[in-house]
């Protein structure tokens, strides 16, 4: 084949000004295939689209006959134009006809043409069509012909993106504008239907070709090196958030951001004459394609780091900083890959109605957070962020895991009427409100909330909580861009106790560290952070944000009950350091006349092991205990409940835990000591009526679970419950789940769970 008269460039000057021509969209693609064969001196240049059913169609053609236009199609994977969109790479063929994957068609008339190059249309990764270009004679295509036919089938993706082509053919819908379902990991309850917003939205590129090709390259070098600097200096500075394995992503992004062959293909897209938005645009597209289709999880995941390098180029080359939260419509579902607490509550609230993330279970800290607010959300969505678009039409099911995106009527109209029954089920749990949570055979349990927002106190009077059984300080430092003073920590406290009126809150005093990091704050890298420098280990080491939260406390509770629960207690000495800690500052204040809380009691949580076997004295020495069961199950069977390969392996109702929690409950009791739940598993109706024939008797949860829990309570016999799962437990020597034999007894004693 001869040279390409006027080269890439020209081609794409050609094509712009056939996209501007006010012009059918048929009459613009059929002179654009005119344009692009001329340009590559080629007798055939064809269009294929994919269809919704996930066939190709011929749409428009120069060199075949034009009356197999919207007639030829190709199934997924059939010929050549299949294999094309299956693998998303190009094809060059000297012989098209002697490849296995050929399939004939003669209604076109190609069977005079030998030589054969094609590309997949890509838009962020997605095979939207091919384009084909061929000729008679048997010849390889150069690689320079392959770039320029890639360059301009980025051109064409973009026109296909727009919808444009739509009202050509029917069933035809852009493929990356589908419907689809994908499931997730259930985060939080409810049902959300709404539009996307991206917590962190992609640069959409609008100006695809470039005006002064060497302007653009110097561009794209410039902002290479500003991104690389910002990356070096990141990884350099040894306060990046998350510590050890942020750091590692962020290596992994600086490893790929001094990769020379990356630099290579975004410089040859330039070149060919796209912009240097477009030429980041078109090489993460290309990537993206090819990496979705690898079958190891690693080279899938190193996607996302790819995706997070070529974000941080476009933001450098179009001046954006960095998104947050702005405009939302009145219905926002939230996608994102990964987030903390924090950034979450940067959101308005009243416009938020659900959240998906493509990473977080049930026990993180997001999670938690969206159920204290009552939004549905769900996790582990693969790919999420890259399947969706800005104000795309989209559901969220965190009952299920499910999520829909672009829902078609059916699909928008069946989750619509599940969202009105279960706002009629809310109607019936608000109903049980004022009802005393006793069981049928006449057992109080106190039911009370999880907290750790002025937001969340509202609830206490909507579900009619006893009180808050865990408010977690940490939220109000994570969400501060400095340490918060005494004085504005006292406020806060003296804002939840006024809004608890006479119900009891329990206070757990900070615990950060792990996977709660605070930008201000420098942590130490660590190889496992959850087994860390965390909690009470770092209020010990630095007693004087310690003694700060609890003088603001105690100054807050002035005249009235307070209560002040330790975390992350791993040795009674622990405790009793703390302890001293508090009676220290008590004697300051009291010194100083200011008034004393009316009662002063100290609480442990219970979530690490080691304290199983320090029961009788740390049931002694402390004036209540709380399980926290998420650490609890974490640290018993050394599982990372943030690490989706084993968070779920183990089961909170297996024999192995119960028995754990059975000897918290019996040395509590026969120490008198006051014990409750504040871990997730007390907000899930199952899990909590186990936890009520174990002993427990109080039993903290996020609002939501409040009515669904109570009408569990109210329909149980804590005897009979207790009987069962003593005999159960005697029986299961193995360890093995207890989860069907508790579902089979709830369901023959007429339990809702």
């Amino acid at each position: 084949m001869p040279a390409a008269p006027g080269g890439p460039r020209l081609l794409l000057r050609r094509l712009r000004e056939a996209m501007a021509e006010p012009v059918g969209a048929q009459a613009r693609l059929d002179r654009i295939v005119v344009i692009i064969a001329a340009n590559m001196v080629a007798e055939v240049c064809s269009v294929y689209v994919m269809r919704d059913d996930g066939t190709m169609e011929l749409f428009a053609t120069e060199g075949l006959n034009r009356e197999a236009v919207h007639l030829t199609t190709m199934r997924a994977g059939e010929g050549l134009v299949g294999l094309i969109a299956a693998t998303a790479e190009p094809l060059s063929l000297s012989d098209a006809q002697s490849h296995p994957a050929y399939s004939y068609r003669p209604e076109t008339g190609e069977e005079i043409y030998h030589a054969f190059l094609g590309v997949p249309l890509l838009r962020a990764g997605n095979t939207l069509g091919v384009l084909v270009v061929q000729n008679r004679t048997y010849r390889v295509y150069s690689e320079e012909e392959i770039e320029a036919l890639q360059t301009t089938a980025m051109v064409l993706a973009e026109m296909i993106a727009s919808g444009e082509l739509q009202a050509l053919s029917p069933g035809t819908v852009n493929a990356s504008r589908r419907a689809l379902a994908q499931a997730g990991v259930p985060l939080a309850d409810g049902v959300g239907l709404g539009h996307v917003v991206l917590h962190e939205p992609r640069i959409v590129v609008k100006n695809l070709i470039a005006e002064n090709v060497e302007r653009e390259v110097a561009r794209l070098e410039t902002a290479i090196a500003e991104v690389r600097s910002a990356i070096d200096d990141l990884v350099e500075r040894g306060d990046v958030a998350g510590a050890g394995e942020h750091r590692e992503v962020l290596e992994t992004v600086r490893m790929f951001a001094h990769d020379q062959g990356w630099l290579r293909r975004m410089r040859e897209a330039v070149l060919s004459g796209l912009t240097a938005e477009a030429a980041v645009e078109r090489v993460q597209s290309d990537n993206r394609a090819r990496m979705l289709r690898q079958s190891d999880p690693y080279l899938r995941e190193r996607l996302h780091d790819l995706d997070d390098l070529a974000n941080r180029l476009l933001r450098q080359l179009v001046g954006d900083a960095g998104a947050g939260p702005g405009a939302m419509p009145e219905n926002a579902i939230l996608v994102a890959r990964s987030m903390g607490p924090a950034a979450l509550l940067d959101y308005d609230r009243a416009r938020l109605r659900g959240v998906i993330l493509e990473e977080g279970g049930p026990t993180s800290h997001i999670a938690i957070v969206a159920r204290a607010l009552g939004i549905p959300a769900v996790g582990e969505v693969a790919n999420a962020t890259a399947l969706v678009e800005s104000g795309d039409a989209i559901i969220v099911d965190g009952a299920t895991g499910e999520v829909q995106i672009r829902p078609g009527p059916e699909v928008e109209a069946a989750y619509a009427e599940k969202a009105r029954l279960r706002a009629r089920r809310q109607e019936q749990y608000r109903a049980l409100r004022d009802l005393p949570a006793r069981t049928r055979d006449g057992v109080p349990i106190a039911l009370q909330l999880n907290a750790g927002l002025i937001v969340d106190l509202s609830h206490l009077q909507e579900t009619g909580a006893e009180g808050i059984g865990l408010f977690r300080t940490e939220l109000q430092f994570m969400v501060a861009e400095r340490m918060p003073s005494a004085a504005e920590q006292q406020v806060l406290y003296e804002a939840v106790f006024a809004a608890a009126g006479d119900l009891p809150v329990t206070i757990r005093t900070l615990d950060i560290g792990g996977d709660k990091i605070l930008p201000y704050m420098k942590s130490p890298e660590e190889e496992n952070p959850a087994l860390g420098w965390r909690a009470i280990r770092i209020g010990l080491d630095r007693p004087g944000l310690l003694r700060m939260q609890l003088r603001a406390l105690l100054k807050a509770a002035g005249g009235r009950p307070l209560r002040i629960m330790f975390p992350m207690v791993a040795t009674v000495d622990e405790f009793v350091r703390a302890k001293a800690i508090v009676d220290r500052e008590k004697a300051h204040l009291a010194r100083h006349g200011h008034p004393l809380p009316e009662d002063c009691r100290l609480g442990v949580m219970v979530e690490v092991p080691s304290l199983l076997f320090q029961m009788d004295e740390i049931a002694a020495a402390a004036d209540f205990l709380s399980v926290g069961s998420n650490d609890l199950m974490q640290f018993l069977f050394a599982v990372d409940r943030e690490n989706r390969q084993v968070a779920d392996r183990f089961d909170p109702l297996c024999a192995a835990a119960l028995r754990a929690f059975r000897i918290i409950a019996e040395r509590a009791e026969a120490a008198g000591t006051p014990v409750s739940v504040c871990g997730e598993i007390g907000g899930r109706p199952l899990e909590a009526m186990a936890l009520i024939g174990l002993g427990f008797r109080a039993l903290s949860m996020s609002p939501a679970a409040i009515g669904p829990v109570k009408a569990m309570v109210l329909g149980l016999d804590a005897g009979a419950v207790g009987a069962f799962l003593e005999a159960e437990l005697a029986r299961t020597g193995n360890g093995a789940s207890l989860r069907p034999a508790l579902t089979a007894f709830a369901e023959a004693h007429g339990i809702p769970v």
